[in-house]
């Protein structure tokens, strides 16, 4: 049985759309980070199999997923983690730039590895901090 491919994204698209009509600020935040790790474990994988055009992608969409982030921090109400956040965040669009320049898979897992841990940070937010995030 063939599957149509078209339908198939236009569904993906539309439960996409959905999820984030309905998400909570944290719960979009949660997405952007999967998204970033995404891209940057599709990165990683086509700097292994040496496709250009293909890191060359997945990094871009890492780099915007991650100026994203950067641009939803509330540097004045969010205090110290905001801006160690935001200095972070620039570190890792720099990392990303690095990694498409050289193709350095170590560079990609750097940068993996500081986003797993920002993930887990914000999977461990206490519920009643969540609800706060505007």
């Amino acid at each position: 049985m063939s599957v149509n491919l078209n339908a198939l994204k236009q569904y993906q698209s539309v439960d996409l759309r959905a999820t984030i009509e309905t998400a909570s600020p944290h719960k979009l935040i949660s997405m952007l980070l999967d998204g970033a790790l995404g891209s940057l474990a599709k990165a990683k994988g086509s700097i292994e199999r040496e496709d250009i055009q293909e890191r060359t992608r997945h990094l871009n969409k890492a780099s915007e997923i991650v100026v994203g982030l950067k641009g939803s921090l509330d540097l004045e109400q969010g205090g110290e983690v905001a801006a160690n956040l935001n200095a972070l965040y620039d570190y890792m669009i720099s990392g990303i730039m690095t990694a498409n320049r050289n193709s350095d898979v170590e560079k990609v897992q750097e940068l993996m590895n500081l986003m797993l841990e920002i993930k887990q940070g914000w999977s461990e937010m206490p519920n009643d901090i969540q609800m706060d995030i505007k």
